[in-house]
């Protein structure tokens, strides 16, 4: 009886054992958990990816903020955006070389913080200036004859240039040199950084000028220049103590190869020369200022000799035609900016459902950076470049489809030539020039950037007031096909681009990944350049369809270099084995 008594208490002492073993486990298991994430959260890709969030949300809200500005600064007017917009893609078609060999020349920490101080520095700059200019505007059109209101113009824009060209510096750096190191050269890690990056700064793009143009609309523009201010001080301290922890936390950022070495000697002396000194020949004050001029000639001799050298360095990569590639890609209308919607606008689109198109765009942009990841990891870097530029392609097609579809505003007999033998074919040119000019059936002649006196500016939407209400197209087919296309085709071209991201960051040498990159962003200025040149050219909504085919062209052609980069490097890959 004893005996039994004591097999219950003994088995329950078992059981509270176990129970307290698996308490035990699961404590252990959570703090393990716990301390994973806590690592995770100290370490240097969260850090990055922290900094980066706040340096892209930045550009995202000042690019989108410094536009509407302009615009309200200027009478309404689009001269000083096109303006602004000129001067940023030139400066960085210019400097862009020297801004990748100062990345290169100089260390990493050095950079970054140089970088990140003049970025942010500038904007909160011109974001006093522009409170003042909109505070006191009035009063600065008094002063010299409105000249002080060019000045304050032409500051605005130098220092958003100078912002520019920092960022471009700075992005550079982290995105294509400090993940490189951070990754420790591992593919696979290389790939998930550069697609978390991307996702933020998709998401950012949405988001970004949602809030900010939120608070100019409910408030004013002083508040929001004063809203990106406060932003920029706050960014400035928080990314520079994060960058400066990863380059303390990963060594490898402090070890940098030294470039190429450049005969400055000529720098190393306060003129520019070896003059004697003052015992071996008297100062001559005439030699002064010939020499002064020599030496402003070597400095610009080496700039150029600088850009040359990049240039040079960027046609001998041997992922040269994947780079310029990816450039082409930027020499289109197909895509969400100003050119597409003013176009949208006038095929009847509202600015509520250009929104929403928007976001549904940015979220195809998240899809393709997840079909990057995948891909690469199935059939490798180089076939997820071309698996990834043929569905970009084949979604193209859809927007060529739109030229020839019902309700595209398209003329063709624009490819006609022009005749004037009789007075007959005279008048026809000129019932059909009046057929494109007035009445604006459903919109589809209306300009694509009407003049001042047209617009109505309401919570930074255009309005056109000479569009009849409840006016609508013949049909929707064609401009569904084309935001049809545009949206899904940004699957593919997000996960083009950073295939081609990784292809850069893989095959140049770390001694010139920043000076090629800077070539790279240079060609793709340039590129984006040339279509606005070709919007300028064709300016009116019946020419939109030609500047869809060319766009397509010119995109057909990227992807043509990069198969040919891919079969170059599959020949080359089979005949080493």
């Amino acid at each position: 009886m004893s005996h039994r008594a004591e097999e219950p208490a003994c088995g329950g002492g078992v059981m509270e054992f176990e129970l307290e073993n698996d308490r035990a486990k699961r404590d252990k298991k959570a703090s393990s958990i716990s301390g994973s994430a806590l690592i995770y959260l100290r370490g240097p890709k969260f850090l990055i990816y922290v900094s980066g969030a706040l340096s892209m949300w930045g550009d995202r809200m000042w690019h989108f903020a410094i536009s509407v500005f302009l615009i309200e600064l200027y009478g309404r007017n689009l001269l000083l955006t096109a303006v602004f917009g000129l001067v940023l893609a030139g400066s960085v078609l210019l400097l862009g070389a020297l801004i990748g060999d100062w990345v290169d020349r100089n260390p990493r920490n050095k950079v970054a913080h140089a970088s990140l101080f003049i970025q942010n520095i500038s904007v909160t700059i011109c974001s006093i200036v522009l409170m003042l200019v909109f505070s006191y505007k009035s009063w600065i059109e008094q002063i010299w004859d409105g000249w002080l209101t060019v000045v304050c113009y032409t500051v605005v824009i130098v220092l958003a240039d100078v912002a520019n060209l920092a960022s471009t510096a700075l992005t550079i750096a982290i995105q294509r040199d400090w993940i490189v190191v951070i990754t420790g050269y591992n593919r696979g890690h290389l790939a998930g950084m550069n697609a978390t990056m991307r996702r933020i700064d998709q998401v950012s793009n949405i988001l970004a000028p949602l809030a900010v143009g939120q608070v100019m609309t409910l408030a004013s523009n002083v508040v929001g220049c004063g809203f990106i201010l406060g932003w920029n001080l706050i960014s400035l301290i928080v990314e520079f103590f994060f960058l400066s922890r990863v380059y303390r936390i990963v060594p490898a950022l402090s070890v940098k190869p030294p470039a190429e070495e450049v005969d400055m000697a000529y720098l190393q002396s306060e003129n520019g020369t070896r003059l004697p000194s003052s015992t071996e020949e008297p100062c001559n004050t005439e030699l002064k200022p010939r020499r002064e001029l020599s030496l402003g000639f070597r400095r610009l001799q080496c700039l150029v000799s600088t850009c040359k050298d990049g240039w040079t360095a960027y046609y001998r990569q041997p992922v040269f035609l994947a780079g310029m590639g990816l450039a082409f890609l930027y020499t289109t209308v197909l895509g969400f900016d100003c050119i597409t919607t003013g176009y949208a606008y006038t095929q009847g689109i509202s600015g509520s459902l250009l929104s929403i198109l928007m976001g549904v765009s940015a979220i195809t942009g998240l899809m393709g950076t997840v079909l990057f990841t995948r891909l690469r990891k199935s059939f490798g870097l180089v076939n997820t470049g071309i698996i990834s530029s043929c569905l970009h392609l084949g979604c193209l097609l859809l927007c060529v489809s739109s030229v020839f579809a019902p309700g595209s505003p398209m003329d063709m007999s624009l490819l006609r030539p022009f005749t004037d033998s009789n007075s007959s074919e005279l008048g026809g040119m000129t019932s059909q020039s009046q057929k494109h000019t007035y009445p604006l059936r459903g919109g589809a002649n209306q300009p694509l950037l009407p003049d001042r006196s047209s617009i109505h500016w309401t919570n930074n939407t255009v309005l056109f007031d000479n569009v009849p209400t409840g006016t609508e197209p013949e049909s929707y087919i064609s401009i569904i096909l084309l935001f049809l296309g545009v949206i899904t085709a940004r699957i593919g071209l997000w996960s083009f681009d950073l295939t081609v991201t990784q292809l850069l960051q893989e095959n140049i040498s770390e001694s010139e990944r920043g000076v090629v990159n800077g070539v790279q962003s240079s060609m793709n200025y340039l590129m984006d350049l040339l279509h606005f040149i070709m919007v300028i050219s064709a300016p009116q909504p019946q020419h939109f369809g030609y500047l869809v085919i060319i766009s397509v062209l010119f995109i057909a052609t990227g992807h043509t270099m990069y198969f040919m980069y891919a079969h170059k490097t599959k020949r080359k890959h089979s005949l080493d084995t």
